[in-house]
C-alpha cells in the first residue's frame, strides 16, 4: 500500500473540553464582522502593540477563529493524554461542526476554505511574546492547509472528507509552553461577536477573583470594536439587561459618580457624565455574593 493509500491519522474527535490560550482571549486579533476588511484598527497602549492586515481575502474573522480554538482544544486533549503534538492537525469537518455548534449543511462546508484562506492571508504584527519568544516580523495564523475530498458519483460535486491544517509557530508556542490554558463554556458558540469577546475578557480576567472593573473606552479597545463609544455603551447596556448576560458571567455599565453616591442621602449628580468616565463591572455568577463594585479591582492598563 502506497503512502497515498494509507488511512489518515485523525486528531479528531475532540473528547475533552474546548480550551484556548489566555493570550488569545485577552487581546483581539480578529474582525468582528463578516464585511470584508483588509486591516483592523491598530491597538497600541504604549506597551502592547497589535497590527493586523490582510491580502485580498480580508482579515480573519471571529468566526474563523473557531477553527483555531478547535485545534487548540485538540492539542490540549492530546497533551493531557501524554501524546506528542505538532503544528499540523488532521480532523474531520463534522467533528469541528459538532464542537462549534455549526449545522453541517452545504453552506457550512462552503465556509471552510474561505476561512482557511483568511487565516493564511492575515498577517499579525505584535510585540506579544509566546513561550518566552517573540518575533519582529509578521505571522499568519495558518501556514499551510489541505482539504481532502471525494467526488459524488452522481453529481460530481466535491464532498469534504477531512482537513489538514498547520498553525503558526507563535500560536503553537503559546499552546505548548504557556502556563495559562483556559476552558470555554459550551455556550460561547451561541453568542454574538461582541458577546464572544466580552465572555473571553471576563473568562481571562476573573479567574479565581469574583469580579473586576474596566473603563468603557479601554474595554472597547480590548474588545476590538470600532463603533463609536456611545453605541458601544448602548450595546453593553442591552447585553447587561439580559437575565443571563454571558455564560458564567454578568456585567453592568456603571456611572462612576453614582458609585460614589450610593448613600441615598446625598444628592444625585445632575450633569451628564462623560462617556469615557463610565466603568464596566464584570462578575462571576457563581460568586455573586462576593462581587461588590466598590471592592472590584480595576483592570491595569497592561496585562501580559
Amino acid at each position: 500500500m502506497s503512502a497515498a493509500q494509507l488511512p489518515l491519522q485523525f486528531d479528531s474527535p475532540l473528547v475533552g473540553k474546548v480550551k484556548n490560550d489566555r493570550t488569545m482571549m485577552v487581546w483581539n486579533f480578529f474582525a468582528l464582522t463578516k464585511d470584508k476588511t483588509t486591516k483592523l484598527p491598530v491597538y497600541d497602549d504604549g506597551v502592547v502593540r497589535i497590527e493586523v492586515k490582510s491580502n485580498e481575502e480580508g482579515v480573519a474573522t471571529i468566526w474563523d477563529k473557531e477553527l483555531l480554538i478547535y485545534m487548540a482544544s485538540l492539542m490540549q486533549d492530546r497533551m493531557s493524554r501524554g501524546e506528542a503534538v505538532s503544528r499540523t492537525f488532521t480532523f474531520t469537518a463534522n467533528d469541528f461542526f459538532r464542537v462549534c455548534k455549526i449545522h453541517p449543511g452545504g453552506a457550512s462546508y462552503e465556509r471552510i476554505e474561505p476561512a482557511l484562506r483568511r487565516l493564511k492571508g492575515t498577517t499579525v504584527y505584535t510585540n506579544i511574546e509566546t513561550g518566552g519568544e517573540g518575533s519582529d516580523g509578521g505571522f499568519s495564523w495558518v501556514t499551510d492547509y489541505n482539504i481532502h475530498y471525494r467526488r459524488d458519483r452522481t453529481s460530481g460535486e466535491k464532498i469534504l472528507k477531512s482537513l489538514a491544517v498547520e498553525i503558526c509557530p507563535w500560536l503553537f508556542r503559546a499552546l505548548v509552553r504557556h502556563s495559562t490554558i483556559l476552558t470555554y463554556d459550551p455556550g460561547y458558540f451561541d453568542l454574538s461577536p461582541l458577546e464572544k469577546r466580552l465572555y473571553e475578557i471576563a473568562r481571562a480576567h476573573c479567574g479565581e477573583q469574583a469580579c473586576f472593573k474596566i473603563g468603557l473606552e479601554k474595554l472597547r479597545l480590548r474588545v476590538g470594536s470600532d463603533t463609536e463609544l456611545k453605541k458601544f455603551k448602548l450595546a453593553l447596556t442591552k447585553i447587561a439587561a439580559k437575565r443571563k448576560p454571558l455564560p458564567e458571567y454578568g456585567l453592568s455599565v456603571v456611572d462612576p459618580r453614582r458609585m460614589r453616591t450610593l448613600d441615598h442621602r446625598q444628592p444625585t449628580p445632575t450633569s451628564r457624565t462623560p462617556l469615557k468616565s463610565y466603568m464596566v463591572f464584570f462578575y462571576r455568577l457563581d460568586q455573586i455574593t462576593r462581587a461588590t463594585l466598590d471592592r472590584a479591582p480595576e483592570l491595569p492598563d497592561h496585562d501580559l
